[in-house]
């Protein structure tokens, strides 16, 4: 397979595979009531297939000689629960439109991190890519910018976002500094995250399934789910070697229009001219984004593109 064509797939299973797990996500919330029973099902799900994964190739031994990088293991198993936590308790108190605007800041921070601590040189045209691909994102969403409001609460929006951008460059350094793979990385981030998920839904009593949540297919639309968060560590993590993380990040706006779609198939949901309009956007500051090599010369590489 010529490599253009491998780092366009990788980059699309792991857009497809995000999508899916929110979409998935979204029913099992709505079904059990509770984001963090829902979080639990999800990643017990996938800690199934992690492990069926690890049996398989023969490294499953490998998760208890992990030395000194446990340390940073752990880590970005506490940061993938933060992030998904602050974000719940921003929604709690806060608006979804602002909500939902404040969680994309971290395409922006991921940027900022790479110019300021990094010494990574971005140009006028990767600005204006993710300006217009973050413009598009919202749309999509059907983001109320009239409605919007700030409040004190939704700083941990803001939180989230945060939490996100530290996490990409913390998974960067486990692999380039400890020599991580993408498979242990994901084996111990899921199973902290599952541990966090599981804690939290006991102190709040939700760690129980009522009859009426038990609709026909629930539990493969677990296994669906559990599935996806697989595909997202098995894609997401390996994206994350191979490029900057800016990059990464600026494709996974790519996701919201998935999910669009995904919406409009499976779960009965319209297609408005709005989502239409902002569908166009993204995909106009992703052309920009690819088009980086051109207008910017060889010596900008970083971006995959199925031409190369």
């Amino acid at each position: 397979m010529k490599a253009g064509l491998k780092n366009a797939l990788m980059i699309g299973a792991m857009v497809v595979s995000w999508s899916i797990y929110y979409a998935v996500s979204k029913v099992m919330v709505a079904a059990t009531g509770s984001p963090y029973l829902a979080g639990f099902l999800l990643r017990s799900a996938a800690l199934l297939f992690l492990t069926l994964q690890l049996l398989l190739d023969g490294s499953f031994a490998r998760l208890f000689h992990q030395g000194k990088a446990v340390r940073i293991l752990l880590l970005i198993g506490v940061f993938g629960f933060l992030l998904d936590l602050f974000a719940n308790l921003g929604y709690a108190r806060g608006s979804l439109s602002t909500g939902t605007a404040l969680l994309k800041t971290d395409v922006l921070m991921v940027n900022l991190a790479t110019v300021i601590l990094y010494r990574k040189k971005l140009y006028f045209s990767d600005w204006l890519g993710t300006l217009v691909m973050l413009f598009g994102v919202l749309l999509v969403l059907g983001v109320d910018f009239g409605a919007m409001r700030l409040n004190p609460t939704d700083l941990f929006f803001l939180l989230s976002a945060l939490c996100v951008t530290a996490n990409a460059f913390i998974i960067k350094a486990a692999q380039e500094r400890y020599h991580e793979d993408a498979d242990m990385i994901s084996y111990y981030n899921n199973f902290v995250v599952l541990f966090l998920f599981g804690s939290s839904a006991a102190l709040a009593g939700d760690l129980r399934l009522s009859a009426t949540a038990l609709f026909p297919g629930f539990w493969w639309l677990v296994l669906l789910g559990g599935l996806a968060q697989t595909g997202i560590y098995f894609f997401y993590y390996r994206n994350l070697k191979h490029y900057e993380v800016w990059v990464v990040k600026l494709y996974l706006l790519l996701m919201p229009v998935v999910s669009c779609f995904i919406g409009l198939v499976f779960l009965g949901e319209e297609l408005t001219l709005r989502k239409a309009l902002g569908i166009a956007v993204v995909l106009l500051g992703a052309a920009v984004i690819l088009l980086r090599s051109r207008l910017h010369g060889a010596a900008s590489g970083g971006v995959p593109s199925a031409g190369r």
